[in-house]
């Protein structure tokens, strides 16, 4: 019935309208002690784990008696709790789609695939199917064991549904286990390429501070004090890669793996992504005043109408064979022809 707790931290790009839905209500018995409130769900909802209450009371989603509270909260004789998600409870159910699927490596443990911009990675409120995960299920129709709704195979890692680039898949609930632990340690090597919004005194450094939900906006993350209890630690490499005087190319790496991290991050430190709607990179925010600079930037936004973001590398070790996979994947073309643009514009 919660499989779409999985969902909690991801990003909630495939729509979504502010609204909150009931997915859970229950009342604590009269005789029930005092104890955290996800603790007590852990043990009395289905197919939950206090991991997955702690996600969606920090994303806001837990309320008692009609207030939002935090995993630590204790529950009380007569509470009535309620599970609310920014999307409507659905059947999750995943069918195969016959949706191409560029597979840059495959064995009998894992694929390896790169992601097109616009392509939804999971199902939810408002795109149900055409994901990337029914293209793997019809990519895989015919290996008798890997089941799509067995959420124990299946994808490792997600990327928001306009980033672009490289994503791993396990076939298998070993190959999943382990790679699970290596992303969950961060043992595994990405790389992200960006194009953000001004230029860079220095020529790399390091972005720290804990990432939540934004109070504001359900569907937009913010930044906020490392060592703050609001949020989750993030930390997020960059090195310069080209200048073109009012953008930068910049190579990210990921310490953690947190919803819109580079995203927020580049925000942040005031370099939000170019192209970023949602969090302000979809205006002119450096450069002239000219109607031909304003006309140009525009053309721009036509060309590459999603944030400048590509997952452009993926290291891992392989979970049976124990060899180090290293991936590389070209630029989404859109992407790519943007660069250019701004290439022939610099001096």
């Amino acid at each position: 019935m919660l499989d779409e707790w999985d969902d909690i931290e991801q990003s909630t790009d495939e729509g979504g309208d502010g609204q909150l839905y009931e997915h859970l209500r229950m009342e604590v018995d009269h005789g029930q002690e005092p104890v955290r409130i996800d603790k007590f769900m852990a043990e009395h909802v289905q197919h939950s784990s206090r991991n997955r209450i702690q996600k969606a009371a920090d994303a806001g989603f837990v309320f008692v008696n009609d207030k939002p509270v935090k995993s630590n909260y204790k529950v009380r004789p007569g509470d009535v709790i309620t599970l609310m998600l920014d999307r409507p409870h659905y059947d999750t159910t995943i069918e195969p789609e016959d949706i191409p699927l560029d597979v840059v490596y495959e064995d009998d443990q894992l694929m390896v695939i790169n992601k097109p911009a616009g392509l939804v990675v999971h199902p939810g409120v408002g795109n149900f199917h055409g994901t990337l995960v029914n293209a793997i299920a019809w990519h895989l129709r015919n290996l008798p064991s890997y089941d799509p709704n067995d959420p124990s195979v299946g994808l490792v890692h997600r990327i928001d549904k306009d980033t672009s680039g490289l994503l791993v898949v396990a076939k298998t609930p070993e190959a999943k286990t382990e790679l699970g632990a290596q992303f969950f340690n961060h043992d595994t090597h990405r790389s992200y390429q960006a194009l953000v919004w001004g230029n860079f005194a220095e020529d790399q450094g390091r972005i720290e501070g804990n990432i939540g939900r934004d109070p504001k906006d359900r569907q937009r993350m913010a930044v906020f004090p490392p060592g703050s209890e609001i949020g989750k630690t993030a930390v997020t490499h960059y090195k310069v890669l080209e200048r073109f005087g009012y953008t930068t190319l910049v190579e990210c790496r990921l310490e953690t793996g947190r919803t819109h991290q580079i995203r927020a991050h580049m925000k942040h430190i005031g370099h939000p992504l170019f192209a970023d709607e949602r969090y302000g990179g979809m205006e002119i925010l450096r450069g002239e005043r000219t109607a031909s600079y304003k006309a140009y930037i525009q053309n721009c936004f036509k060309l590459c109408n999603r944030q400048a973001l590509h997952a452009k590398t993926l290291g891992f070790v392989h979970p049976v064979t124990h060899e180090q996979m290293d991936f590389t994947s070209e630029l989404a073309a859109d992407m790519a022809a943007l660069l250019d643009k701004w290439r022939a514009r610099t001096p």
